[in-house]
């Protein structure tokens, strides 16, 4: 059904390979492209609208040209092209080495020209190097003129019946609302309607895009591709500081005149400059990494652990900026030192990329309520710390270099009640801010949180007990759902036929109603099976209490998963909300329906594994939640195989997540049910998001070009989030497009726009500001090896199911080669024999070493396929700090912990031991240690370990009295027990998952598991530490 003021969806095919990240290269020459015709209002945006038109993006037909078209993986070049290409101006072709039609790519950005990626021979490089060059696709987001907040009057302004476009139409009225607020979206989709934009262009809104602002160039000199000719704007103004800097700027004598203004790019005038870095290649603030010169020689110095968490390296910057920088915790780049051109980046050989936890939980986060939110003109970059002020009436653009006028509302600080302070605004203030959207980032009102549980009630389903506990979990847990009076709640229950449960006021009890023509689902009372919570509420106490119970005779063994996800689908539909699926075995009956595929005798080859779905249907069905504000979470509690590679689907192009719970059994595998329980109780209570879009910005010269995480690309670089919540990580790959010599800083923004549980449209803004270098030896001073490892992570996941998993394993040793030799052969002066390495990357060869022997790349293990698979999960949806803990996990010794350096924490005492290396040299019999592996802690007792810590900690008197499977410390009352139990419980609450505890004697069968961690010690299969920086030094020495 089409939508009045909606082009018809005969361009539907085009508009969604373009989403998906084909990037177009015709239009304009701005950093991220310009976003093409395709886009424009049928943009899967449409499609987005619950309610509004059903259907207007079949799955089927979305991505027409590569299968993988658009998923929240990485959406672009084979990971393959890894580190941005040297030519790679796709994104403005007429810079561009290769000029690109354009019509380029009409398929997903993510598959972007493949630049031989598969067939690494034809780049001189080896074989399994994510390798620089790919020719990766443009991110059309570049300009965007999204309606300045503010802009529209009410929500439905204009009314048009069709599109109207400014300007330049090869630009689609790209506005995407940071993360969409609903109730925009009925307006505007329904009516496509105009609203005039500051700079008086007409702008429809008919989609997230439009609303965010997507990709409309404001102003026509900006369209050319001369970037010198953003100096016209604003050339004899006379300059004052930067908003944020009210001191006077440290003397630049002797600066060359280009450092001197601040993110002024190439203005002329003279802007004072922010001192902050002017990063000479003399003087590089070197002040700054007091040990970033020191250069090791890893064979001699291999202990270069530090026996406290690794800090992420703190940017080169004047002070005055970095104490306004977002938290790395938020956002963080791979080099924290941004290189001046592709081929200095190319150079380096190391990846440029950033990672994002951009919903964390805060413990303080300024809300602004102000009705004028001020955004640029030119690319709608929100105003932000990092943006100068000419005056106090007009403000220059730290992405685009726009000059602005400052709005009148915004000449009045609410924090001070002063006028004439726009600086000291706390949008100004602050880089992290969360704003409350007004009408217009919405495409139609917010939606209700609507939450629908559907239940396998198979036999392998009862077997397992697993309807008890999530049941329990759910009521004691019902009042605490995100919600408001709105709320809605469902359930689905199937086994080889459907059930729903009417759960309608007034009914005595609930209503069971079943379907068994599972090849052609209807839902049969839809009024009644997503009721409201608070009306409903007894029934649904009801229906959880009996659940359990109603199968429990069951001879059942078929599993119609796909024909039920397909009813639960078309239920929420008008709607959208969060669909949480539980699942114990292979699905088998109707669409969807999987057959075995692992082999275990292949299990610990890198060869012939099934990491590739075997059926697109749950990627299809997928995309169609994503359009209609559906994510599905998957909780797969199984112990035979059942396919994650394909089950997953559903969740990952839908922005969901996926929990696994191998061989749960509620008597045979207790710790899998406390498990269970207390991740349900975080996931029932935590933060959401409902109908989510995210925008990534940069400084105009750098690009985006892949996206890694959950979700769907919609027009290249507008991340569809149907629901975001705040334990997902996202991962980008940049390039830089054009050099960057004109400008000494540049920024990264991100905004996420989208419903709050309670109703709300809220922006959540991130922005991080960092210096550019000229110098590769700067480069590596401020590179980031946690954030570098977890891209890499991210490529070679990526680089696994689309090659193989011999390549990403050799694509991650090479990336250590090649930067090693780099620096080796450019940057050291004397070849000194041994493995040198600067300082900033002492740890990446230990990294890798990690990566490759973590669930996701090891060979030689027994680990099952659906296990390895999960982990791959875990690295593409983690946010990094959980992350590197899976990764590299932390040791400590716990027989002897004290109070001297504990953390004092609401009153208690929180032990902190130091992080010992990850060899059995560090450990020792007469001792206690601990192994924080992220989802699993091990105790490893030693066999003479003090009859202390055995009666104090233990409560057992002897190491034999130790129980084989203890997974739980007793509380006693003794100061030891209480310091021991309280560091578990600290670790345990830095993270969203509960870590089980086992307890290991040397007989224990964990035992292997502990040992398996040990990354610096050889197994069957893999090096030592030693042995691979000896494999290293040889390859770099060549």
């Amino acid at each position: 059904m089409s939508q009045p003021g909606i082009p018809a969806f005969g361009s539907t095919l085009t508009s969604l390979q373009a989403q998906n990240g084909a990037a177009s290269a015709s239009g304009s020459p701005y950093t991220n492209g310009p976003i093409q015709n395709a886009l424009m209002s049928s943009q899967g945006y449409n499609s987005q609208l619950p309610g509004s038109y059903p259907h207007l993006i079949p799955a089927k037909t979305l991505n027409p040209v590569s299968g993988q078209s658009n998923y929240g993986g990485p959406q672009t070049v084979s990971p393959l092209s890894s580190y941005q290409g040297p030519g790679q101006t796709l994104h403005r072709p007429p810079v561009a080495s290769t000029p690109v039609t354009s019509s380029l790519h009409s398929g997903p950005v993510p598959r972007m020209p493949q630049h031989t990626s598969h067939n690494s021979a034809a780049i001189p490089m080896p074989s399994g190097s994510f390798h620089p060059g790919a020719n990766i696709p443009p991110p059309l987001n570049w300009q965007y003129n999204y309606p300045s907040a503010g802009s529209q009057t009410n929500d439905c302004p204009n009314v048009s019946s069709g599109p109207t476009m400014s300007g330049n139409t090869n630009l689609t009225s790209h506005q995407y609302v940071s993360s969409g607020d609903p109730s925009l979206q009925n307006n505007f989709i329904k009516s496509g309607i105009t609203s005039s934009t500051n700079n008086g262009s007409l702008v429809v809104h008919n989609n997230y895009d439009e609303i965010e602002g997507g990709g409309f160039l404001a102003t026509p000199q900006l369209t050319n591709k001369n970037p010198t000719i953003s100096r016209s704007v604003g050339y004899s103004y006379p300059s004052l500081p930067p908003g944020y800097q009210n001191t006077t700027p440290p003397s630049t004598t002797g600066m060359p005149p280009s450092s001197l203004s601040y993110p002024s790019g190439p203005q002329a005038f003279s802007q004072m400059p922010l001192g902050a870095n002017h990063l000479t290649a003399s003087m590089s603030g070197l002040s700054l990494h007091p040990e970033g010169l020191r250069v090791i020689n890893l064979l001699q110095e291999r202990n270069m652990l530090p026996s406290t968490p690794l800090q992420p390296p703190v940017p080169n910057l004047h002070e005055d900026i970095q104490r306004l920088n977002c938290n790395p915790e938020l956002f963080r780049c791979t080099l924290t030192s941004i290189p001046q051109t592709q081929a200095l980046l190319n150079k380096a050989k190391l990846p440029l990329g950033l990672l994002l936890h951009p919903f964390k939980d805060l413990v303080q986060l300024p809300v602004v309520t102000s009705s004028t939110i001020v955004r640029c003109r030119s690319c709608r970059t929100y105003i932000n710390p990092f943006v100068s002020f000419l005056d106090q009436r007009r403000w220059k653009c730290n992405l685009c270099y726009q000059v602005n006028d400052v709005p009148e509302e915004f000449m009045y600080n609410p924090l001070t009640r002063a006028y004439g302070e726009p600086h000291r605004r706390p949008e100004v203030q602050n880089a992290t801010i969360e704003f409350m959207a007004p009408s217009e980032y919405m495409l139609r009102p917010p939606q209700p949180p609507v939450y629908l549980f559907v239940f396998d009630v198979s036999h392998n389903a009862v077997e397992t007990g697993y309807l008890t506990s999530v049941c329990q979990s759910l009521l004691d847990n019902l009042d605490l759902l995100p919600g408001n009076t709105r709320t809605k709640i469902g359930f689905i229950t199937f086994d080889s036929t459907i059930h729903f449960y009417s759960l309608q006021e007034g009914l005595s009890q609930p209503q069971m109603l079943i379907v068994s023509d599972i090849e052609d689902v209807f839902i049969p009372m839809p009024e009644n099976l997503l009721v409201n919570l608070n009306e409903s509420k007894e029934l649904v106490q009801d229906l959880l209490k009996t659940l359990p119970q109603m199968f429990t005779k069951t001879l059942e063994t078929q599993s119609a998963l796909g024909p039920a996800l397909q009813a639960a689908f078309k239920l929420m539909s008008p709607t959208g909300g969060r669909m949480s699926v539980f699942q114990t075995q292979l699905p088998t009956l109707g669409v969807g329906a999987l057959k075995p595929r692992e082999e275990p005798n292949q299990r610990s080859s890198a060869k012939e594994i099934h990491l590739m779905p075997s059926t697109d249907f749950y990627k299809k069905l997928a995309l169609d939640c994503s359009g209609q504000q559906v994510a599905v979470d998957l909780f797969l509690l199984s112990g035979q195989y059942s396919d994650l590679a394909s089950l997953g689907c559903i969740s990952r192009y839908s922005a969901g997540s996926v929990y696994y719970y191998p061989s749960y059994h509620h008597q045979h595998n207790p710790v899998q049910v406390q498990k269970l329980q207390k991740e349900l109780q975080r996931y029932l209570t935590r933060k959401i998001g409902f109908e989510a879009v995210m925008r990534i910005r940069c400084t105009k010269g750098l690009s985006i070009h892949t996206f890694h995480g959950n979700f769907f690309v919609r027009s290249t670089d507008l991340l569809s989030l149907p629901n975001v919540n705040p334990d997902a990580g996202y991962a980008v790959q940049m390039s830089v497009e054009e050099n960057l010599m004109d400008t000494q800083l540049v920024s990264f923004q991100s905004a996420l726009l989208y419903t709050s549980s309670k109703g709300e449209r809220r922006i959540r803004v991130h922005t991080l500001c960092l210096p550019v270098v000229s110098t590769l030896n700067e480069v590596f001073l401020g590179a980031d090896v946690q954030a570098i490892s977890g891209l890499l992570a991210n490529m070679a996941v990526d680089r696994s199911v689309t090659a193989s998993l011999s390549d990403a394993r050799d694509a991650l040793v090479n990336a250590v080669i090649d930067s090693l030799s780099a620096y080796r052969s450019s940057v050291l002066s004397n070849h000194q024999p041994g493995l040198m390495v600067p300082f900033s990357l002492r740890l990446f060869p230990l990294f890798v070493l990690a990566l490759l022997k973590q669930k996701s790349f090891q060979t030689g293990t027994n680990a099952r396929l659906d296990e390895r698979i999960f982990a791959m999960c875990q690295v593409k949806n983690q946010p990094l700090v959980h992350l590197m803990l899976t990764t590299h996990p932390n040791l400590y010794r716990v027989d002897n912990l004290s109070d001297e350096g504990a953390l004092n924490i609401n009153d208690r005492t929180i032990p902190q031991p130091p992080i010992l290396q990850l060899s059995v040299e560090k450990l020792s019999r007469d001792g206690a240690f601990l192994m924080d592996a992220g989802s699993v802690l091990m105790l490893w007792v030693g066999k003479n370990c003090g009859q202390h810590f055995f009666s104090q900690v233990l409560g057992v008197q002897s190491y034999a009295l130790i129980p084989q499977t203890m997974t739980d410390l007793p509380e006693l009352d003794t100061p030891e027990s209480a310091r021991t139990v309280a560091f578990i419980c600290w670790l345990r609450e830095q993270r969203p998952f509960f870590p089980v505890l086992y307890v290991i004697r040397d007989e224990s069968p964990m035992k292997a598991n502990f040992l398996q961690n040990m990354v610096e010690d050889r197994t069957e299969s893999a090096l030592s530490y030693y042995e691979f920086l000896l494999h290293i030094q040889q390859q770099v020495n060549k």
